[in-house]
């Protein structure tokens, strides 16, 4: 072979060619090889860090959705988010407790037409929905870019602002009207004070069988009916001084269901009371809020003319309602209710819907609630009952070093004529079936 070689100088180069030709691709191949599994390793790495960034950016995402959720259920604006064609995508728990439906029965429907099947339209005036006021209005929804992406409705609960403006328009209105009241009330006393001393005069002069002697006695019963009227307009419009102290709660509403036996005894009425364990004594003056819960009660019962339900209840309220420790006395009714056309108006003295009513008890209500730097609230349904929830400082509850000592139930009771025990029995002896 080395002979034929050596014959053949020519193909020995082309053999020493080829082998260096491929000594020389295979060092190539190897660099290849080199800088390509660099290269994916490279590419891993990148590919694991931008794995991890977006895992990072989803997580962030999903944080961020679970907590602009959170916001958007935890308002109490209520919120309906609609697309361009006008469809519900979304909502929140205040639209749908407000609406009284679901996110599932909202959702891919029009919004105009959830608004119309409620009454309601989106406008800048106030309107009820149930028992709640609200306002309703439309703003576009835009999108990162700024371009326009849909809609939002939203629901404002206006309610509590609405009480205090009608307070305020009440309190403004009742002060005219007292100073007015007051000054005819003064003018008209001092001629009845003649007529019924002429009348008495009478009754003495004239004989006993007289036809005439009949007529000045009703001259004088119609004159003490006018001046008890004018009593209750100067009593409404006289500023109330209290004079308040710790009494017992149980003792003051078993004497005011007493008070108001004359309507009680009247109609087939249960009557339930409930006062909490914390809440044994109200800080008050107790002749007033007597009359409050007698004037209260008679209504109740006149309420229900085939009988019913009276509740009368007494709890902690939230320190939030009064700004203050507070509690809440309500007397409720299974009755006939009140007109939303009426409730704004049934704290105005001379309204009544009784025939026989003179529209004073609850101006004199409101009147002395007021005095105790207190509130009260009358939630109402036709056909099926009354609440109302009077809301008075309790000094001692929020826990206050200075606050005022609350008194023991024993402290009390030592004090009082009538213990709770007896007070509850006369409550269950008005208890009709």
């Amino acid at each position: 072979m080395t002979s034929a070689m050596t014959k053949h100088p020519e193909d020995r180069e082309l053999l020493q060619a080829a082998f260096r030709s491929f000594d020389e691709a295979a060092h190539t191949l190897q660099q290849s090889y080199s800088a390509l599994t660099t290269r994916v390793e490279q590419m891993d790495l990148e590919l694991a860090q931008s794995n991890e960034a977006l895992r990072r950016q989803l997580c962030d995402n999903e944080a961020m959705r679970v907590h602009l959720d959170g916001i958007l259920e935890s308002l109490s604006m209520g919120v309906l988010v609609m697309d361009d064609c006008e469809m519900i995508t979304r909502s929140n728990r205040a639209a749908q407790a407000l609406l009284g439906v679901t996110d599932d029965e909202l959702r891919n429907r029009r919004a105009s037409e959830i608004l119309a099947g409620a009454g309601l339209g989106v406008c800048d005036r106030p309107q009820r929905i149930g028992q709640a006021v609200v306002s309703i209005s439309q703003v576009p929804l835009h999108n990162d870019s700024g371009e326009h992406s849909g809609h939002l409705i939203l629901f404002q609960d206006i309610t509590r602002i609405y009480q205090l403006e009608e307070q305020l328009q009440r309190k403004e209105r009742l002060a005219a009207m007292g100073e007015l009241i007051g000054r005819i009330a003064h003018e008209i006393r001092n001629p009845l004070g003649s007529v019924e001393l002429f009348a008495s005069m009478l009754q003495r002069d004239l004989g006993e069988q007289s036809s005439a002697k009949r007529y000045a006695q009703q001259i004088s019963q119609a004159v003490q009916s006018m001046d008890r009227l004018l009593t209750n307009l100067l009593l409404y419009t006289r500023p109330v001084h209290l004079a308040r102290g710790w009494h017992l709660a149980k003792a003051l509403i078993g004497e005011s269901i007493k008070l108001a036996a004359h309507a009680i005894t009247k109609v087939p009425v249960e009557i339930r009371v409930d006062v909490s364990q914390e809440t044994h004594s109200m800080w008050c003056h107790d002749g007033q809020l007597k009359q409050v819960l007698v004037n209260l009660v008679v209504n109740a019962v006149q309420a229900m003319p085939n009988g019913g339900v009276l509740a009368i209840s007494l709890c902690q309220e939230p320190p939030q309602t009064l700004g203050i420790p507070a509690v809440r006395l309500t007397v409720r009714d299974s009755g006939i209710g009140i007109a939303p056309a009426h409730q704004s108006r049934i704290f105005d003295p001379f309204f009544s819907t009784k025939d026989e009513g003179t529209g004073l008890g609850l101006a004199i209500v409101y009147s002395i609630v007021d005095a105790h730097q207190g509130r009260i609230d009358v939630d109402s349904t036709v056909g099926q009952g009354t609440a109302c929830s009077i809301i008075l400082p309790h000094p001692a509850i929020g826990g206050d070093p200075h606050a005022v000592h609350t008194p023991t139930r024993n402290e009390l009771e030592s004090s009082q004529p009538y213990p709770g025990e007896h007070t509850m029995a006369l409550v269950e002896e008005w208890s009709h079936e």
